[in-house]
């Protein structure tokens, strides 16, 4: 792998790390801040017209997505691409039960904003009580972006990323997750993705070009 494509993969494993090292910091205590809740309420009260495109961008960080993702991959000859996608699974598994929720523990918002106070957000469809630090949907929506950013080529760079993005905005619109809580899974998944991706990019061809 030329230095020109490690570097960035170097630099968004550590920045992931930190920026969920910190977000996990802030949760740690259980609470939620001020402006966490108020940023909390300027997504979930989105209107309701957008729930079922939030509905449905949220199974992007489904755990069987990149078992799906990788089928495609060795579709096209991406070898090392589908080992890696398959990875994250038992990888995320891991890092968010084992490690991440043994050192943080926060409710979801129904509890830890609302005090079992339901109407004082929009809960649609989601569980209202159980640990919430860090989202796992995020973890792998932003992993699978991670993994096939290295892989594609022009705008196409940027489809895996406006998922990732409407995967995290969705689990906070849906009431299931307070706002660090997808930014810390989401920084995890870039992590997690990008070291993946320092064994499994390509050097030299790619997956699409646009």
């Amino acid at each position: 792998m030329p230095a020109s494509m490690r570097r960035p993969l170097v630099t968004s494993v550590i920045v992931g790390m930190l920026v969920a090292i910190v977000c996990g910091i802030v949760a740690a205590s259980g609470d939620v801040p001020a402006w966490e809740v108020d940023a909390f309420h300027a997504v979930n009260d989105l209107p309701d017209a957008l729930r079922p495109a939030m509905t449905l961008f949220q199974y992007a960080g489904l755990l069987l997505v990149p078992a799906v993702v990788a089928l495609g991959a060795l579709y096209v000859r991406r070898w090392r691409l589908a080992v890696a996608l398959l990875a994250t699974i038992p990888l995320k598994l891991a890092l968010e039960k084992l490690v991440v929720k043994q050192l943080v523990d926060r409710e979801r918002p129904a509890t830890s904003i609302c005090g079992g106070h339901t109407s004082c957000g929009n809960f649609r469809d989601v569980p209202l009580t159980g640990e919430s630090f860090v989202s796992g949907h995020a973890i792998i929506a932003w992993s699978v972006a991670a993994l096939l950013i290295p892989h594609l080529r022009g705008a196409s760079k940027l489809l895996p990323v406006v998922v990732a993005v409407a995967n995290s905005v969705a689990r906070v619109y849906l009431g299931a997750h307070n706002p660090l809580d997808v930014v810390g899974g989401a920084a995890l998944g870039v992590a997690l993705g990008s070291a993946l991706a320092l064994w499994s990019a390509p050097t030299g061809r790619t997956v699409v070009a646009v």
